[in-house]
């Protein structure tokens, strides 16, 4: 397969952002009113839903309106709040990078990309907590040498001063990549981000078989952003990260943007793979849905992964509300029978929970 590898300078779905006042595009400020607006005639809406997911419907509680109306949600599902297993907190210097990448995201994506959540970093985190986020991990990556451990190292001072963040890690190809990562989990690293396009680093580079070997063995998360969207790289697409997966059979892989645009082959990878999982970032947002949209019968396919599938959302990245990705999420489980309520409470809380070992033995609780 060829690919060509695209410029970048840092967000994650490919990097970027917009003033915080900054409109969405009118065709994607529409789309997220008509996402967020109750329906104007429940008959009608009921009507539309397939006829099997009619009864999971009915278990399900309205969802969230708006962010506001988050916390309501995730209470009436049982849950004392979210779990999200991607999420962005860098440097400053690295963060005003990546938003004056999205500043120019038509050059690089061919449309706009306005970042919802262009805030101090006190008010993201004060933003997380009020939505009702638990626990999150902020995730960093480097793109050159010798970025990485400077990023673990400003990781973990982030979650010593941040109670709901969990301590995380990345990783490049260079001498003494197994020596900080295992550093870093000895200090309490609890998830690990690697970002092959922003990157531009191959996966299957020889300097790195000592830490993903380590990785397997401590069973810590691995978020990977190795599909081929929104960019492709020189080295993304799910082909190349399956040789590593193949390789260290322990490892826990969390396919970033469950595997954009490849939904299908990252839906494969998790039925062969039995600690492969797919976060949910930004999948299946009106947003996404215009240029890599999920197949029609997504909730059909997810019936069998659905103990696969974690909550993640690009905050603050993101260029529509936190609640749109969760009315996405809400919609699947409506979509199918099989799915339902159990299902949210897996994704929004229970499995991504128990991959940060929080509330287990010997986890950061």
């Amino acid at each position: 397969m060829t690919r060509s590898r695209s410029e970048s300078a840092g967000g994650d779905a490919g990097v970027g952002d917009a003033d915080a006042d900054r409109a969405l595009p009118a065709d994607d400020a529409d789309a997220d009113r008509a996402l967020l607006a109750p329906p104007a005639d429940d008959t009608d809406a009921d009507r539309a839903l397939p006829a099997d997911a009619h009864d999971a419907d009915r278990a399900l509680p309205a969802p969230p309106v708006d962010d506001a109306d988050v916390p309501r949600w995730t209470a009436e599902l049982g849950l004392p709040g979210l779990v999200d297993i991607h999420v962005h907190f860098l440097p400053d210097s690295v963060t005003r990078k990546v938003w004056a990448y999205f500043d120019r995201a038509e050059e690089h994506f061919g449309y706009a990309w306005p970042v919802n959540y262009r805030t101090d970093e006190a008010t993201r985190v004060d933003t997380l907590q009020r939505l009702g986020v638990l626990r999150f991990a902020p995730l960093s990556y480097p793109h050159k040498l010798g970025m990485a451990a400077w990023l673990i190292d400003w990781a973990r001072d982030f979650a010593a001063r941040t109670p709901a963040a969990v301590p995380t890690a990345t990783l490049y190809p260079e001498p003494g990549v197994a020596d900080y990562l295992a550093a870093a989990l000895d200090a309490g690293a609890r998830c690990v981000k690697v970002h092959l396009q922003v990157g531009g680093f191959d996966p299957r580079d020889r300097l790195l078989e000592p830490a993903w070997r380590l990785l397997a063995e401590a069973g810590v998360p691995v978020v990977a952003h190795c599909g081929d969207g929104p960019l492709s790289g020189n080295f993304t697409g799910l082909d190349v990260f399956e040789q590593v997966i193949a390789a260290n059979p322990g490892l826990v892989a969390v396919l970033a943007h469950a595997g954009m645009p490849d939904y299908q082959g990252a839906l494969e990878l998790a039925k062969r793979y039995e600690h492969v999982y797919l976060d949910t970032t930004m999948v299946g947002t009106p947003f996404m849905q215009r240029t890599m949209p999920l197949p029609a019968d997504w909730a059909t396919r997810l019936v069998d992964v659905a103990d696969r599938i974690v909550l993640g959302t690009d905050f603050p990245q993101i260029p529509y509300a936190y609640a749109v990705q969760l009315r996405a999420i809400h919609e699947w489980a409506a979509a199918d029978q099989r799915l339902g309520a159990e299902f949210l409470r897996a994704v929004l809380h229970d499995t991504p929970a128990r991959l940060l070992g929080i509330d287990q033995p010997g986890g950061p609780g």
